[in-house]
């Protein structure tokens, strides 16, 4: 029997009542209830880190995560910190839940993100080291053999060269703007002549790769020299009959966020005009390597508008973030294995048509471990197909040059009648959307921009097709974008359905998105920024009463972050009232688990390992506990955060399909839960630890599990035998 969610009136839960009823301690209703949001998202860079430091990943691996802990550090600077910035300048005092004031959260930030620069800097020195041992070696340049250096100027004089520009800085030459995240370096010269020193920059151009290979040497030992050193040792051709007093690199990273006018009247035209400005953004931090003397110091931070808290001493490297171009390399054993994602068989059993496989049952896909191509495959079949009158789609985020841009390009040359939602403030994707909206327009499709005050979020796209004299539509939902790309590193899942319910639910919400009229009685679906909260709570409010009637009350949650303060209030509730909570989160995480009268029934972890966390799914046991095959199990594009529930369109959806149903709870979620290679468990004090098998435990990394056991609902019958607590039963 299918696990089908009950249609009913939804109504606000009121969590403060039940605070108020039960409070058992003063923790309940004061901010220290709550983890700073920012503070909490770097203890999480810090998870990122910590994996460049676990010996289970091949070298070149832990290296990348170092790479990705630094870029992720660049754009919270870019947006969250510069955020708090503005909010000082402008005086804004407002607290944060947690009871902070923006200047008060900037100071905690500058303390953390010293010690995690610091501990970046040091994972960096180890790995070159280890990065040596294996073959991999950074040179400086007075440890190139004379022949090396002769073939280093040559490139340089090649390739670098023509493309520098020395800058001496006067008042005839004024310091110039600097690029987001330009690397430039400054110089101390003297010029012999007359005994005058002059102050210099040299742009690093970011066209040029960071690591500059030297040639190979017999032994096979790969050899690099970056750039900027390289610079610097033939500093003489660019400055002829200067003497080099000192240098130092610096680099600036820039306010990157977008603000929209609500009033603006063209988007399109409001965003071509943001983008040119987001490059002169103010500059919110100013990195400078700790080596440089103090006279560039003073020179560079003269210059440079930035707060005096901004000014960062680097001692390292700087731009760590660079370091993904070594990645690059051909040594596979340093690096994972090679993977082939898995086609679902259900699909295959019918000869590729996906409409054929979707009419059998509901079908869930479970990406990076079964192929995004399915999806493509959905579009490209509905594109081709002489029954297919309609496409609607949502376009957040996607590829470079997009399969699912060419498919709804294709089908609305061919006549179909397409409308694509393209959302234009998927943040630093603006450009690309903009680019394939002109595109998609001019093949004939409607387009339209959504919401001014919201963003459109939803994963949803419905192909209407003509069978046997009716209109039948055919849905995907996801929790993922349409990008091929991050879908073969992110873990999501896509959900294809034919259920009639469904389809009606996904072409209201196209309504909504299209013609602002909300919904009027949605039948199984639930949407921000209308109804997806008080669906949540509900159901979490139903758990408490199951506690109170003596029957299982469980909650299974799995997201990206988990910030929101009712949602927060409403599970502390549930903690209170006995209703067991597990949750894996892979962020911010703003909730204290394990907190006696407040949440010890509330267990927290984070998973980190080769592929990024991506799905969202909230399970609630609906009197029968988990996993059963009566639970309400829910996938969906929203986190638990303020903006995905009330300034975003988001959708979530029910799993009513028995075999879905059973795929996503018994296996995703149990396998999410059980891992202990890949986990940390979230401290009360929003810190977290690594988990580690318990004594006579056996180890399990689930995504070891996903790569090497087939799913359930793509293989069209059941293997629960290799189900995760089968496996771990020995069954």
């Amino acid at each position: 029997m299918a696990a089908r969610v009950a249609k009913k009136e939804v109504a606000p839960v009121s969590v403060q009542s039940i605070v108020e009823e039960e409070a058992p301690s003063p923790l309940l209703t004061s901010p220290d209830r709550f983890i700073n949001r920012e503070l909490s998202w770097l203890e999480f860079n810090q998870r990122v880190l910590d994996e460049s430091a676990n010996s289970n990943h091949p070298l070149l691996e832990r290296l990348r995560f170092l790479s990705i802990s630094a870029s992720n550090l660049d754009e919270f600077f870019m947006v969250r910190v510069a955020g708090l910035v503005g909010q000082v300048l402008e005086g804004v005092a407002e607290v944060s839940d947690d009871g902070l004031t923006p200047a008060e959260q900037l100071d905690k930030i500058q303390q953390r993100t010293a010690a995690l620069v610091a501990s970046q800097q040091e994972r960096w020195r180890a790995l070159r080291a280890e990065l040596a041992n294996v073959g991999v070696v950074i040179l400086d340049v007075p440890d190139l053999t004379r022949r090396e250096r002769d073939w280093l100027q040559d490139y340089f004089l090649q390739k670098v060269f023509p493309i520098l520009t020395p800058l001496a800085i006067d008042p005839a030459h004024p310091f110039p703007f600097i690029p987001n995240l330009g690397f430039t370096l400054a110089l101390e010269l003297l010029n012999p002549q007359d005994g005058r020193t002059m102050s210099a920059l040299v742009r690093v151009p970011g066209s040029v790769e960071r690591f500059v290979r030297l040639p190979d040497t017999a032994s096979g030992v790969v050899r690099f020299v970056t750039l900027d050193r390289m610079i610097v040792a033939f500093i003489g051709l660019l400055f002829p009959g200067f003497e080099v007093l000192g240098e130092g690199a610096f680099r600036v990273i820039r306010d990157s966020d977008i603000e929209v006018e609500e009033e603006a009247e063209d988007l399109v035209r409001l965003y071509e005009t943001a983008l040119k400005r987001r490059r002169r953004g103010s500059v919110i931090r100013l990195e400078i390597e700790a080596s440089a003397p103090e006279v560039l110091l003073s020179f560079v931070t003269g210059d440079v508008d930035v707060v005096a808290s901004g000014v960062v001493l680097i001692d390292g490297m700087l731009a760590l973030s660079e370091l993904s171009q070594l990645i690059a390399i051909d040594r596979p054993e340093l690096k994972f294995p090679p993977f082939v994602p898995r086609f679902p068989e259900r699909v295959k059993e019918v000869g590729g048509d996906c409409f054929a496989a979707i009419r059998q049952k509901d079908l869930v896909v479970h990406h990076p471990y079964e192929s995004f191509d399915v999806v493509i495959q959905f579009l490209n079949q509905a594109a081709r197909d002489p029954n297919v009158v309609a496409i609607k789609q949502t376009l957040y985020r996607t590829s470079a040059d997009s399969p699912i841009v060419r498919a709804l390009i294709e089908a609305a040359e061919a006549g179909k009648s397409v409308t694509a939602l393209v959302e234009l403030k998927a943040r630093f994707d603006e450009e690309a959307n903009i680019r394939w909206a002109r595109d998609l327009e001019r093949a004939g499709a409607q387009v339209v921009f959504g919401f001014i005050e919201l963003k459109t979020h939803a994963k949803l796209s419905m192909v209407v097709r003509r069978e046997s004299g009716a209109l039948v539509s055919y849905c995907h939902l996801g929790t993922g974008n349409y990008h091929p790309v991050t879908a073969r590193i992110y873990t999501d899942i896509s959900l294809f359905t034919a259920d009639p319910a469904i389809g009606r639910d996904v072409a209201r919400i196209f309504n909504f998105i299209t013609g602002y009229a909300e919904p009027d009685g949605l039948e199984q679906m639930a949407i921000s920024p209308i109804t997806l909260r008080k669906t949540l709570l509900r159901n979490i409010a139903d758990e408490i009463d199951h506690a109170a009637l003596g029957k299982p009350a469980q909650i299974w949650m799995k997201c990206n972050a988990l910030v929101d303060a009712e949602i927060i209030d409403a599970l502390y509730a549930a903690s209170r009232s006995g209703v067991q909570i597990d949750m894996v989160v892979r962020g911010m995480c703003s909730l204290r688990p394990g907190v006696p009268g407040l949440s010890e029934n509330i267990r927290v972890k984070s998973i980190v390992g080769r592929f990024l966390e991506h799905a969202r799914i909230y399970a609630f046991g609906a009197g029968f506990g988990l996993p059963h095959p009566k639970a309400r199990v829910f996938i969906s594009s929203a986190d638990l955060m303020q903006r995905n529930l009330d300034r975003r369109v988001e959708a979530l959806v029910p799993l009513l399909n028995p075999t879905v149903h059973e795929h996503v709870l018994d296996q995703i979620m149990q396998a999410n839960l059980l891992d202990n290679e890949q986990s940390f468990r979230v401290l009360p004090d929003g810190s977290s630890e690594r988990i580690a098998p318990a004594p006579g435990a056996e180890p399990f990394n689930a995504h070891r599990y996903f790569l090497t056991n087939p799913s359930l609902s793509g293989r069209g019958k059941a293997l629960t035998h290799s189900f995760p607590m089968a496996l771990k039963r020995g069954g």
